[in-house]
């Protein structure tokens, strides 16, 4: 009997030791494991961000979870892991800066400290913050009262100096403040990339025609050239507040505390080309827009100065070569007239107007592409457009282990030139 309790004893004690095991065995981290599950997590939840904002929560708290594990196992620093997966760190820390405190910009320095240092670059011409103008441009009704305004200035000033405006009508975007808002009224104030001056350009929100809520932002996106076939990018939002005794003023977005929104996000190319609704610009300002829109192509490659290096996001849309796309889509899809026109990344690399990558605004690039404003040159009909936008988009978030999109082949460094 006591031979059989000693014995059970044994057991009890053998088994009590057995779950032990289990936690050092659970804690052992592979790197090589982990990135890669991490990479295919995180290209399925942007695209999930990118078709829905009810999916960014998501998206944001994966983001948090694996920026901590690299902080947590000093991946950084790991010099074989750093080596191998450059691409992949340099993407996270440049994606998770809007998730810093005060870095609503998503750029590397903080809020304020970004409108302190480009305060002179982002500021609103005095002549366009007079009260008189001010309530002109406010409504639709007196828009004319607005450019009358500004075709007197136009008097006083010489020929290579002046303003380009004209009014029109958004094709899907609204203002920061009101979604449903889509009329502007665009001021190019040029500028002198000699002298270190910027080309503003100044965009005052409209209220649409028989509205009664007032549209109170202006956006601010400045532009300085470089002799090296580059400029510089800026942005600011200002807001407008109605008082009752019938003044208007102006004070920035950030600074009443009404937060910001992540610059490059929309603005890959630093300033936006205008295409506005059709119909909605008056025939005799139809040769500004195509002003506006060649002053734009000539400035050369976005840059955003010293507050974002735009590289660390990687290739953009339609960046795939021919075999991946066959491999994708197959090889009777490679002479399709969509297969033809999936050339975004043509234009749209750093070197020229910027990649079209995540983080993006999918409104933006919808609208352009199924439009029909992108790409330039190519006519297709709306069945063809929607195909065309279905396909550069899973061609760059596809998660494919055999043919993996842009994003994922990106951070898996099979971009690597060197």
């Amino acid at each position: 009997m006591r031979c059989r309790l000693i014995t059970i004893l044994l057991c009890f004690i053998l088994v009590g030791d057995l779950p032990r095991a289990h936690p050092l065995t659970r804690s052992k981290f592979n790197a090589e494991t982990w990135v890669r599950a991490k990479i295919d997590e995180l290209v399925k939840a942007a695209g999930a961000a990118y078709e829905s904002d009810d999916a960014l929560p998501a998206y944001e708290t994966l983001l948090r979870s694996i920026a901590r594990t690299i902080r947590k196992r000093n991946l950084s620093t790991d010099e074989g892991f750093a080596i191998r997966y450059r691409e992949f760190l340099d993407y996270i820390q440049a994606i998770s800066l809007d998730q810093l405190p005060g870095h609503e910009l998503g750029f590397n320095v903080p809020d304020k400290q970004y409108f302190e240092e480009t305060r002179a670059l982002v500021g609103i011409p005095e002549f366009l913050t007079g009260q008189s103008f001010l309530r002109s441009v406010s409504r639709y009704e007196t828009i004319d009262r607005a450019k009358s305004f500004l075709r007197r200035v136009n008097s006083t000033r010489q020929p290579g100096d002046q303003l380009l405006f004209f009014s029109y009508t958004s094709q899907h975007l609204g203002t920061p403040d009101n979604d449903d808002s889509h009329v502007r009224l665009l001021i190019v104030v040029p500028g002198n990339a000699a002298l270190g001056v910027p080309e503003k350009w100044v965009q005052f929100g409209v209220t649409d025609p028989r509205a009664r809520p007032r549209i109170r932002n202006i956006s601010v996106v400045s532009a300085i050239a470089a002799s090296d076939g580059t400029y510089n990018a800026y942005f600011k939002d200002y807001f407008r507040t109605y008082r009752r005794d019938g003044s208007i003023s102006i004070k920035g977005r950030w600074e009443l505390g009404q937060g910001d929104d992540n610059c490059v996000r929309c603005h890959k190319s630093g300033v936006i080309p205008i295409f506005p609704e059709k119909g909605s610009v008056s025939p005799s300002e139809e040769q500004v827009v195509t002003a506006v829109n060649e002053r734009y192509r000539s400035y050369g490659s976005p840059r955003f100065d010293k507050y974002l290096d735009a590289s660390k996001f990687g290739p953009g849309l339609g960046a795939a070569d021919r075999a991946d796309r066959e491999h994708r889509f197959g090889t009777e899809f490679t002479g399709t007239a969509v297969a033809s026109a999936m050339k975004c990344g043509i234009c749209h690399q750093r070197e020229r107007l910027g990649a079209l990558n995540w983080p993006m605004d999918s409104v933006i690039v919808n609208s352009f592409i199924k439009g029909g404003k992108m790409p330039l040159g190519y006519k297709l009909d709306e069945s063809e457009r929607q195909q065309l936008y279905q396909k550069v988009i899973r061609e760059y978030f596809d998660t494919d282990d055999v043919n993996p999109g842009i994003l994922k082949s990106w951070l898996l460094g099979r971009h690597r030139q060197s």
